[in-house]
């Protein structure tokens, strides 16, 4: 025989239903229902206990973090143009190098007898002129007699035609000698210059006086071929940082905006700098842009390939109207905030555009929202429910730099 179970008294009942729902709020939070109003039964409209926030006029700061790594500001690398073996090196890594400051001296023999050489051919080329100018001057006197005897009538025209022939010669080999020489001082001049190339210095077109040796290749005694690398120069002072931006901040890049940097070397310290540089495309794999930062660094503390963090300020607004972020809820694929209307303790739903958002404060664009919006509680409420405010609670929500991305 199957058995039936009394049913438990009404007031029993009632109880074990407003213990469950206690028991339910407290595991939720703290919270409480009210009635609506006095004697009021069972099934009077009930209070939802709510968390609130004011609406605000604040300004508003809109910052995002990136990473990225520190580079040089400029960096060459200081090669000889000539081959040979490194005599000496007069820096080294890590030290000073002033513009125009000579870096290292390679083996100058072989050069030094081609000046040598140079200056012997030169000599030649120059003594062929000598003796040109000489045979020249013969074949102009011989053609001027040969003329006044054939004016006498005492020589034949053929060999007034040999005079002249011998004077057109003797011209165009002073015209070879002339340009032999000038043969042999452009290869002098080339073998001089050749010989300078063993001395290696290191310039630049800046207005820096001195960079750092940033990586050193060889070593003494070692031969180098033309252009090989001998050390990398660097500038330091600026540095420039590298970061990747995604294509939703882009466009609110502008050059000149600030940033603030920090690095793991140095825990606790901030460094200033400016955007500098934008690139117009986008890496295709990432989708971001890079941008490059320049800031000041005159201890050179910072270093390339260092890793840092950079907070961009890439918008501002002044006397925005703000809700907490906590406020804003979905409705209807909509964005909006219930707004408690304090005369009758009900909310009303109010959608809203949003703007920038800075740390828990976020603003919107409609002149409607004010007073308070609920912030704890929305799955509660509908729009006119009738609501009960409770003490509100630290919210441990992550604010300033690096806040959340917000709705924009």
């Amino acid at each position: 025989m199957p058995q039936h179970h009394p049913s438990p008294p009404a007031p029993l009942a009632s109880a074990v239903v407003t213990s469950l729902a206690l028991s339910v709020c407290l595991g939720v939070g703290a919270c409480s229902f009210e009635d609506a109003g006095p004697g009021a039964d069972a099934t009077d409209e009930r209070a939802v206990p709510v968390e609130v926030g004011d609406v605000e006029r604040r300004s508003l700061t809109y910052r995002r973090v990136v990473s990225g790594s520190l580079e040089a500001a400029a960096e060459f690398v200081v090669a000889p143009k000539v081959g040979g073996r490194i005599e000496q090196l007069e820096v080294d890594l890590g030290e000073a190098v002033a513009r125009g400051q000579v870096v290292a001296r390679l083996d100058d023999e072989e050069f030094v007898q081609d000046v040598q050489q140079a200056e012997a051919n030169l000599a030649v080329a120059k003594a062929s002129f000598a003796e040109a100018q000489s045979v020249l001057e013969i074949a102009k006197r011989s053609l001027t007699r040969l003329e006044t005897l054939r004016a006498d009538g005492v020589t034949s025209e053929a060999e007034l035609d040999v005079g002249r022939a011998e004077s057109v010669a003797s011209r165009a080999r002073l015209d070879v000698a002339q340009a032999n020489v000038s043969r042999a001082e452009s290869a002098l001049r080339a073998a001089r210059i050749r010989l300078g190339y063993t001395v290696v210095t290191a310039d630049w077109n800046n207005d820096d006086e001195f960079r750092l040796v940033g990586e050193r290749f060889v070593d003494e005694g070692g031969n180098v071929p033309p252009n090989g690398a001998l050390f990398s120069v660097v500038q330091l002072d600026p540095i420039v940082a590298v970061v990747f931006v995604a294509e939703r901040d882009y466009r609110l890049l502008a050059l000149g905006q600030q940033a603030v940097l920090t690095t793991d070397a140095f825990p606790g310290r901030t460094f200033e700098g400016r955007l500098a540089r934008i690139s117009p495309v986008f890496r295709s794999a990432s989708r971001q842009a890079r941008v490059e930062l320049e800031l000041g660094n005159p201890d050179a503390a910072l270093k390339p390939g260092m890793f840092v963090r950079a907070t961009l300020e890439l918008d501002h607004v002044d006397n925005a109207i703000t809700v907490p972020y906590e406020a804003l809820t979905e409705r209807d694929d909509r964005t909006g905030v219930l707004v408690l209307e304090e005369a009758t303790s009900r909310v009303r739903w109010q959608p809203v555009t949003t703007g920038i958002r800075d740390g828990d404060r976020i603003a919107v664009r409609e002149q409607g929202v004010g007073g308070r919006v609920v912030t704890l509680g929305h799955e509660l409420c509908d729009d006119g429910a009738l609501v009960h405010v409770v003490a509100a609670k630290p919210v441990n929500r992550p604010s300033g730099p690096g806040a959340d991305d917000e709705l924009r």
